[in-house]
């Protein structure tokens, strides 16, 4: 059973902010993380300043705000400054056409024997870099999809920062990827299946998580991700079957 958010100690305001981010009880957000939620405040627009923070933790211990103490206060600010970045969520019709023009590109992959991953990158509303898995036709180890969208979309623009631009990819991205997304500056990396064995967004390690290497992108997983996983899985499948 789910106990309800209340105010006090949240303010009215920020209930409403909450509930149109689908937080509406304690459980919900202790499961979204008291900093993470009131980072989502803020990517919303929201004025959320420390009092906001605050109020969070303590609606999530269910105490009033003044029951926190200032060593609480100073672990909220600690976890805040460590926390990685968060921006809104794209639109549900965006993930949808933006993930479907990335399977379009992995299926092209497919086609040439490659691991079909495909990746698009998008700034305002358009696609201005497209890339599909290519490093054994090209016979270069970083075309991954990735790269080659982030290259694109570099050359469209005529600047190797991709300031406000997204990523979407069907699969994970490797180590090798995060690190080009993080140096391009791209805004938000919403990707499909994770990658068990090399996955640098949350599987094997979470390049993005770490603050030391000066982060800009938010992440977004599981997008279509049965899709993405089932393209990866009927690839890898009819590739044994052809060597049986």
């Amino acid at each position: 059973m789910s106990t309800a958010l209340t105010t006090p100690p949240l303010p009215p305001a920020t209930l409403s902010q909450l509930a149109a981010l689908g937080i509406c009880s304690r459980e919900e957000l202790a499961q979204t993380g008291v900093v993470n939620a009131f980072l989502q405040l803020k990517a919303g627009g929201h004025d959320a300043g420390k009092r906001v923070l605050y109020a969070l933790e303590a609606a999530r211990r269910g105490v009033h705000w003044k029951a926190l103490s200032p060593s609480d206060h100073t672990a909220l600010l600690e976890a805040l400054a460590a926390h990685p970045p968060v921006k809104s969520r794209p639109q549900a019709n965006e993930l949808a056409v933006y993930m479907e023009a990335a399977l379009a590109l992995a299926a092209q992959a497919a086609q040439q024997g490659e691991v079909p991953v495909g990746a698009v990158v998008v700034k305002d509303g358009h696609i201005i870099g497209r890339g599909c898995n290519s490093p054994i036709a090209r016979c270069d180890p970083t075309a991954h999809a990735e790269m080659l969208a982030i290259r694109e979309a570099a050359s469209h623009l005529g600047n190797y920062r991709l300031d406000g631009c997204d990523l979407y990819v069907t699969l994970e991205p490797c180590a090798m990827c995060a690190g080009a997304i993080m140096q391009a500056r791209i805004a938000r990396l919403v990707y499909g299946a994770s990658e068990a064995k090399t996955g640098a967004a949350g599987s094997v390690t979470d390049l993005f998580a770490l603050k030391t290497l000066n982060a800009h992108t938010a992440v977004f997983s599981g997008v279509d991700d049965a899709r993405c996983a089932h393209q990866l899985s009927a690839f890898f499948a009819q590739l044994r079957h052809r060597r049986t």
